[in-house]
């Protein structure tokens, strides 16, 4: 992913492209980057909430990504309005 800034509601896929601790991929909603932290060329370290199989968060991360690895989803899993009765899950 470049061109594009990272921002906060990004839903990224990352996979070993993004970090070699991503041997099982994960998918997460961006908080925000962190600007402040200096890295090596091409890295980046950003806020953001792990997404379980349907699109809720389930846990908060830091991480250290390279943004070439970085897949940005065209659609967020949590589009569909939750059915009625129902409220979004909160993060633990």
């Amino acid at each position: 992913m470049t061109g594009r800034p990272i921002t906060p509601g990004d839903v990224l896929h990352l996979t070993r492209a993004a970090s070699p601790q991503f041997v099982k991929p994960i998918t997460v909603r961006v908080i925000r980057e962190v600007p402040d932290r200096h890295t090596y060329h091409g890295w980046t370290w950003i806020e953001a909430y792990e997404l379980d199989v349907r699109g809720d968060a389930v846990a908060k991360r830091e991480l250290f990504v390279l943004r070439e690895g970085l897949h940005r989803l065209a659609g967020t899993p949590r589009q569909a309005a939750p059915a009625r009765g129902t409220s979004p899950a909160r993060v633990r």
